[in-house]
């Protein structure tokens, strides 16, 4: 048995990901953590494969000639990492940095709350700003939040699902949320085995989500732990596809709203989306985002 697996899910993010394996592999020995590192490669092709294997060849690699997505790429990890019985996994973007004693506070919080079957780190950006690294699952509002403008305090707010910025302050409590940021989540082996991971059929986006209603369902809770604070850059392997990624993004919505929400809330959440991505064309003169646009509109026509 080992303390847990961390798995990391990689596609075209080569620096990131070295800074990201030195962060974790000293975490793992200052917290004293019985610990292995599994890295997913999904087809990359800036040499992240080379990287790993000449730098750090202590980690588990894992290439596939495809990309299946993030979820079933990290359910590969989870399904290899069960070979060696960790009592965790901790599923972590490549483009992170872990603070010292980030993942071991993590661990002695699930160690003492048995109730809870995931948590997540505060993250910030690069630059030390602070990042919501927690949400409420979405409704109406956040969908008209990311499309028509409103005011700017708004986007701090309930009303946006977020919670308030000083429960994050690192001198607080752990506190319980609906879903953590999918860039860092330890979930207990045996809820990640109860609950089957990540449903594949999300490619990208909302697998997060997704995953975390089907745990509250299963009657464990999921708390935020202030106290470990962990850097992520942000949309490094997203950003390099904008359009496909914006495709990514509303198809996984329009998927998650169809399986959560009934026939009215479907129906209004339609509305906004169709009338902000008109919006978003009108705005537009990037032709493959007017085309990214009109695929959404038509993904979100089919909504009932």
């Amino acid at each position: 048995m080992i303390d847990l697996s961390v798995i990391i899910v990689s596609w075209n993010v080569r620096s990131y990901l070295a800074d990201c394996l030195r962060s974790v592999f000293a975490e793992l020995n200052h917290a004293g953590l019985n610990g292995k590192v599994w890295v997913i490669d999904n087809n990359s092709t800036d040499g992240t494969v080379e990287m790993v294997q000449n730098l750090f060849p202590q980690v588990h690699l894992i290439v596939n000639d495809n990309n299946p997505g993030f979820g079933a790429a990290n359910n590969q990890g989870m399904a290899a990492a069960n070979e060696h019985d960790p009592r965790f996994h901790f599923l972590l973007n490549p483009d992170t940095v872990v603070r010292p004693g980030a993942i071991g506070k993590m661990v002695q919080f699930m160690d003492s709350h048995p109730d809870v079957g995931m948590s997540g780190a505060r993250l910030v950006y690069g630059d030390g700003r602070f990042q919501h690294s927690a949400f409420e699952f979405p409704r109406l509002g956040q969908l008209y939040f990311d499309l028509f403008p409103v005011p700017a305090r708004l986007y701090e707010s309930k009303m946006n699902g977020r919670y308030p910025r000083k429960m994050y302050e690192p001198s607080n409590k752990a506190f319980k949320v609906d879903h953590p940021l999918g860039a860092t989540m330890l979930v207990r082996r045996d809820v990640a085995e109860a609950t089957n991971g990540f449903d594949q059929a999300f490619f990208m986006y909302c697998e997060e989500l997704d995953w975390c209603r089907r745990i509250h369902e299963a009657g464990w809770k999921i708390y935020t732990v202030p106290s470990a604070e962990i850097v992520h850059f942000g949309g490094e392997s997203t950003g390099q596809v904008a359009a496909r990624s914006v495709i990514n993004l509303w198809e996984s919505r329009a998927r998650f709203y169809k399986r959560y929400y009934g026939r009215m809330i479907n129906k209004m959440a339609s509305w906004i989306v169709l009338a902000g991505m008109k919006r978003r064309i009108k705005q537009t003169v990037e032709p493959e985002l007017v085309q990214a646009y009109k695929r959404v509109m038509s993904i979100w026509s089919a909504v009932p």
